[in-house]
C-alpha cells in the first residue's frame, strides 16, 4: 500500500510559477512510476506527466510541454512538478498518481485508469 500527499496548490495569477510536491509513504518508492494528472469539475482526469522509477524518463501532455517539469528525489519519496508560466486553463485539482513499473504498453502510463494509488489532490487556480 501507498499513501499519497500533495502539497504546494494555490491561487497565483497568469505567468506566475507554482510547485506541486507530492510525498509517498514506503520503502520501494523508486519501483514506482509517478504521474500527475489533473482535472475540472465536470471533466475527464486528465494526464500532465509522468516520470519513470529512476527518473531517467518523463513524458508531458503536449498543453504543457515546455512549461511544466516532473521529477522525482528518490530518497525522499517525493515527486514534483514545477509549473511555469502559468495560464487560467491550467486550473484544476492536480492529483499525484503512483503504479508499480512493469512491462506494459508505453502509452498505459499516460491513462489514469493504470495507476492504483491516487493522493487527495491540490488546488491550482491561475486567475487572468
Amino acid at each position: 500500500q501507498v499513501q499519497l500527499v500533495e502539497s504546494g496548490g494555490g491561487l497565483v495569477q497568469t505567468g506566475d510559477s507554482l510547485k506541486l510536491s507530492c510525498a509517498a509513504s514506503g520503502r520501494t518508492f523508486s519501483s514506482y512510476v509517478m504521474g500527475w494528472f489533473r482535472q475540472d469539475p465536470g471533466k475527464e482526469r486528465e494526464f500532465v506527466a509522468r516520470i519513470s522509477g529512476s527518473g531517467a524518463t518523463t513524458d508531458y501532455a503536449d498543453s504543457v510541454k515546455g512549461r511544466f517539469t516532473i521529477s522525482r528525489d528518490n530518497a525522499k519519496n517525493t515527486v514534483y512538478l514545477q509549473m511555469n508560466s502559468l495560464k487560467p486553463e491550467d486550473t484544476a485539482v492536480y492529483y499525484c498518481a503512483a503504479t508499480r513499473t512493469r512491462m506494459i504498453a508505453y502509452s498505459a502510463y499516460l491513462r489514469a485508469s493504470t495507476y492504483d494509488y491516487w493522493g487527495q489532490g491540490a488546488q491550482v487556480t491561475v486567475s487572468s
